[in-house]
């Protein structure tokens, strides 16, 4: 199949998040599985700083409303099928950040995905790529459907072309003011209910979902949660008129990525049958995190500080944990007060709480790799890839259950001895402390313990698995447009 990635971020090249994980792990899986695939980015600063593109000669200007602006298309590299094409323009991507800066968003976020969408298929028709697919996630390519149904229809690079749509967190939707509209080039008319008026604002997301042929979210829970109003932040009646188009496929892994027999970034490499070789990481955890050097358990956190992520359970946690005989390790960056917070927390248990404001992926290997257990107290979690990289690496995760945490952490069975965590329901300190006590009436038997770990870690969420639940939705949405 000839598959685009239309993408704002991903790794290798770009990352803020998850989706750049996903998405770049993708890529990665279809093209080894000899698919004709591609991905598209903007030409963000710090690509064009790290990594060596081939200037391709090609370019375009694009009417948008308002403004017509000019764009040049580079590539990862000279093959007929390259990796990565990436769109340049100065104005809007030139910058040091993606989204914007610690003060707030870009101003100009409008204009900037609306000129990225339609020049994803200004690109496709200058290489005269004829898409079967074009894979779309979340707001910042929402509007590549309507542009695609609306406005290209009649190209024929396009008539056979179908547009999946990947709701990464519904919680970001691409809102806009109204009057930003005159930087999409579309009318008015467009201004509805049913198109992309969303409470007087314009709605990004709302115009993929719409126009999208198939839609699907990162876990099969999270596509059942978006269908009620609690979960749906506003549309959810519109994922229910959709619910037939709807999938879940729960996020894979890169396991060439994440391996700790092979990670370099490791004291020492260890797997599931050789998991003495792990106490290197967790001895390497208590002195890099100054916690105290004793034998007590070790619960890590690795992730973005924001009320999603049940940081405020954490805070509320973290005397109930001490006093249970836990130390804590925390690794992330967010929201100021959270910051602030934590910080004056891990200030009053010194060599028992242990906090890094920022990011380092040599650290956050170290925690999953060193940690006995892994925190995710999420009030909720489309997906989530912390906790997928924690069973790789045998920190076992206790979360709540929610979204991809529930379809993908099997809760322990005391009787069976089987699981590979420790979840928990109401949305409460004392049901993340209760299953914290669950988790250390099993770390006190050594024997069901590393049992557990094992178990864990030969649990398969790898991209590959992934990789081939969106070669059977590209498939379906393939057929959906042939019919």
């Amino acid at each position: 199949m000839r598959i685009i990635i239309a993408s704002s971020e991903a790794v290798p090249y770009v990352k803020t998040g998850g989706l750049a994980d996903v998405a770049g792990a993708l890529l990665k899986e279809l093209r080894e599985r000899g698919e004709q695939v591609s991905l598209i980015l903007p030409l963000y600063a710090g690509i064009r700083e790290c990594f060596v593109l081939h200037e391709t000669g090609r370019s375009f200007t694009l009417d948008l409303g308002v403004f017509a602006l000019h764009g040049a298309v580079w590539t990862s590299d000279t093959s007929a099928v390259p990796s990565a094409y990436f769109i340049e323009c100065e104005e809007l991507f030139n910058r040091p950040e993606l989204y914007g800066t610690a003060y707030g968003d870009y101003h100009d976020n409008a204009l900037r995905f609306a000129f990225f969408s339609k020049a994803i298929l200004e690109t496709c028709q200058i290489f005269n790529i004829r898409p079967d697919v074009i894979h779309c996630n979340d707001w910042q390519t929402g509007l590549i459907p309507l542009y695609l149904k609306d406005y290209y229809c009649d190209r024929p690079h396009f008539r056979e072309t179908a547009t999946v749509m990947t709701i990464h967190n519904l919680g970001y939707q691409g809102l806009f003011n109204k009057g930003d509209i005159r930087y999409t080039g579309l009318g008015w008319e467009y201004f509805t209910i049913d198109k992309v008026e969303f409470h007087d604002m314009l709605n990004y997301l709302k115009a993929g979902l719409i126009y999208a042929d198939l839609i699907n979210t990162v876990s099969q829970t999270y596509a059942r949660e978006i269908l009620m109003p609690e979960n749906g932040f506003g549309l959810d009646s519109l994922l229910r008129a959709r619910k037939a188009d709807l999938y879940g496929i729960i996020n894979g892994i890169d396991y060439g990525e994440f391996d700790p027999s092979l990670d370099t970034l490791l004291p020492v490499v260890y797997s599931r049958d050789s998991l003495d070789a792990r106490a290197a990481s967790r001895q390497a955890l208590r002195e890099q995190a100054g916690l105290e050097q004793n034998e007590r358990p070790i619960i890590g956190v690795v992730g973005r500080f924001s009320s999603q992520k049940g940081l405020d359970l954490v805070a509320g946690a973290i005397e109930g944990l001490v006093d249970l005989g836990v130390d804590l390790v925390i690794l992330g960056k967010g929201e100021e007060h959270y910051h602030t917070l934590l910080a004056g927390l891990a200030g009053q248990y010194p060599g028992r709480v242990s906090l890094t404001i920022g990011f380092s992926e040599q650290a956050a290997r170290l925690i999953y790799a060193g940690a006995d257990f892994f925190l995710m107290p999420s009030r909720y979690e489309p997906c989530g890839l912390g906790q997928l990289i924690a069973l790789r690496y045998g920190a076992i995760p206790i979360a709540r259950r929610t979204g991809g945490l529930a379809d993908t952490i099997r809760d322990y069975d005391s009787k069976a001895g089987k699981g590979t965590g420790f979840l928990f329901a109401e949305y409460s300190v004392a049901a993340l402390l209760g299953a914290v006590r669950r988790a250390l009436s099993v770390y006190r038997h050594p024997d069901r313990f590393r049992s557990l770990i094992r178990e864990a870690m030969a649990d398969d969420f790898s991209c590959e698995r992934s990789a081939s639940y969106y070669l059977m939705l590209y498939r379906k949405a393939v057929m959906k447009v042939s019919r």
